[in-house]
């Protein structure tokens, strides 16, 4: 109920009456009597007018499971949303979860990590009430040797979620980094359970800097965030929920195709290396050539000096622009 008395409230551009709410909900004026109170306690701005109702002032940049859900797609609302103060990572709790029986959808958000996790097993800086951590259950009925396309799809649904919430046009950095004029923005690491050749789940977590104003040094020369390139503030919440939306919609997409084929066109357009040259740090040793987009699996196409094509698999090697990180 808390959910819609919000939804309402933001929907309505003038006072919305207590009876009003009641009929829609079909409760008691006393319940919502005492959801605008647990909301006002949140931090929302909710006036109360005697035979007028209650308008919301002001939302304030809150993180809770109402708020995220009133930003949502109405078809996304009834997924389980769990929001922690403070919490060692969401990762590790969305695998705690994950085991215990949470189904595919279970949305897991924190406003600070004390244990966050990076690519490589490096720490992700995550102070309070600046980024978004942000972890989802999944449960794919797809082979493991796939998993990793999943990731691709969620670089796609956070590019495009950054946008439909804050109209700016972040890019791809392969194969899950995403960039605002050259400096990374987000991070994400895909985990999962396995059982002999089955999926049992897989957790994508989602760590996007949003109103950070300033790094650490080892950190500013490539990592920035949404305020710190257009000197706005953004409350979190409807980035999360656009981001969880958009995500949603190109994993049904890579599920019905079974690969990234319906994917890749969209994912190309948005990659910050395509047709550029880059250095392919193998392990065996690092090579230079062009970006030519990816394969219906996920793959980074490479064109070497010799003109040949080579596919690089995520997870082995990283890629670097010629003269810096993208």
């Amino acid at each position: 109920m808390k959910t819609e008395i919000l939804r309402l409230l933001k929907e309505c551009e003038d006072y919305l009456s207590g009876q009003e709410l009641c009929t829609q909900l079909g409760v008691s004026r006393t319940a919502v009597w005492k959801v605008i109170k647990q909301l006002q306690g949140e931090g929302y701005k909710i006036e109360a007018v005697r035979n007028r109702g209650y308008r919301l002032v002001e939302g304030g940049d809150v993180i809770t499971e109402a708020e995220i859900k009133s930003c949502m797609a109405r078809e996304n609302r009834g997924w389980r949303v769990v929001c922690y103060d403070e919490t060692d990572s969401t990762n590790t709790r969305a695998k705690y979860l994950a085991e215990g029986g949470a189904g595919e959808g279970t949305l897991v958000v924190a406003e600070t990590q004390n244990a966050g996790k990076g690519r490589r097993g490096r720490n992700w800086v995550s102070p309070p009430g600046t980024g978004i951590w942000m972890s989802l259950v999944l449960r794919p009925d797809i082979p493991p040797s796939k998993a990793s396309m999943v990731t691709l799809a969620a670089a796609l649904g956070v590019s495009e979620g950054v946008f439909q919430a804050t109209r700016l046009s972040a890019q791809i950095k392969w194969p899950n980094d995403i960039v605002l004029n050259g400096k990374k923005i987000c991070g994400i690491l895909t985990e999962m359970s396995t059982e002999l050749e089955t999926i049992q789940y897989v957790v994508v977590g989602i760590g996007i800097n949003v109103n950070m104003k300033e790094f650490p040094e080892e950190l500013s020369k490539t990592a920035t965030s949404l305020c710190l390139e257009t000197g706005k503030t953004y409350k979190r919440a409807p980035v999360i929920s656009a981001v969880a939306d958009s995500f949603w919609h190109y994993y049904q997409a890579f599920l019905e195709a079974g690969d990234l084929s319906s994917l890749k066109e969209e994912y190309e357009s948005r990659l910050v290396n395509i047709n550029r040259r880059v250095t392919v740090l193998d392990p065996a040793g690092a090579y230079p050539g062009v970006c030519r987009g990816i394969d219906r699996e996920g793959e980074l196409l490479v064109e070497r000096e010799d003109g040949q094509l080579h596919r690089v698999l995520s997870g082995e090697v990283s890629v670097r622009g010629i003269c810096g990180y993208v």
